[in-house]
């Protein structure tokens, strides 16, 4: 999965995309470079981030899948909102095929219906707080048990909403310390006891950079060699900002794995 982000503000800046053609050339480059979906965001979530209004939000992102989706037509499109309505427009008239919520249905509490209404795959993040507050503190008494039970109570209600595709994200770095992250990682594979895809978004995050005391522009060497090992550990889909150097990663493991 390549991000795209319609924001001034995501926390790494090569991944801010504003006008028409940045839109075009970053998705272009990211299908040829393998990517199966194109995750498209114009809110940021990265810890501290200022709040943004829907219609601010919706301004962004609707005219960058629409710009998507006429120029790549079979491209598969996610859509990164956790807005009910702007789920709803994205998908009804904008030409996502599935949405990706931050807030696992937490920010709206229309979104499982809307889901189950549009009947797309739609992928729950783990966070614990929200943007502004996520990383002041977090606690818990098992981070993997206590994300299993976060999912299974969403999981029930999703699939008593009519939803049929549900994949789970533990939500690296959204009200979690580096302690957290890390130990989430060595226990990633706990988490197919819940049976559903599992996606991960560690791309250039600080889990990584500030371990290796470096910055997030050059993280790519190290958000390949946690991407190697969360695809030894069962993860299924890979929410990166490097769409090449991830594939490497993904046909290199896959030989392993045969």
């Amino acid at each position: 999965m390549g991000i795209i982000n319609v924001t001034p503000d995501s926390f790494f800046r090569g991944s801010r995309y504003n006008t028409d053609g940045e839109i075009i050339k970053a998705a272009g480059r990211m299908l040829e470079e393998g990517a199966a979906i194109l995750d498209i965001g114009g809110y940021s979530s990265r810890p501290g981030a200022l709040d943004i209004s829907g219609e601010e939000e919706r301004s962004r992102v609707i005219r960058a899948i629409k710009l998507i989706s006429v120029e790549f037509p079979d491209a598969v499109i996610s859509v990164d909102t956790f807005r009910s309505d702007i789920a709803l427009e994205a998908v009804q008239e904008a030409g996502a095929h599935m949405i990706n919520d931050i807030s696992g249905g937490d920010a709206d509490s229309n979104m499982f219906s809307v889901v189950g209404k549009l009947n797309v795959p739609y992928i729950m993040m783990h966070m614990k707080g929200d943007p502004m507050t996520m990383q002041k503190n977090p606690v818990y008494d098992d981070v993997v048990a206590d994300i299993l039970k976060y999912f299974a109570d969403r999981i029930f209600r999703l699939r008593t909403a009519g939803v049929k595709d549900i994949i789970i994200d533990p939500g690296f770095g959204f009200g979690k310390t580096a302690a957290h992250n890390f130990e989430l990682m060595q226990r990633l594979d706990d988490l197919s006891i819940a049976g559903l895809p599992v996606m991960i978004g560690i791309s250039r995050k600080s889990m990584i950079w500030k371990s290796l005391d470096i910055t997030a522009d050059e993280a790519l060497n190290g958000t390949t060699a946690l991407h190697s090992v969360a695809l030894l550990k069962g993860a299924d889909i890979l929410r990166v900002h490097d769409v090449k150097e991830a594939m490497q990663a993904v046909r290199l493991i896959t030989k392993l794995k045969i």
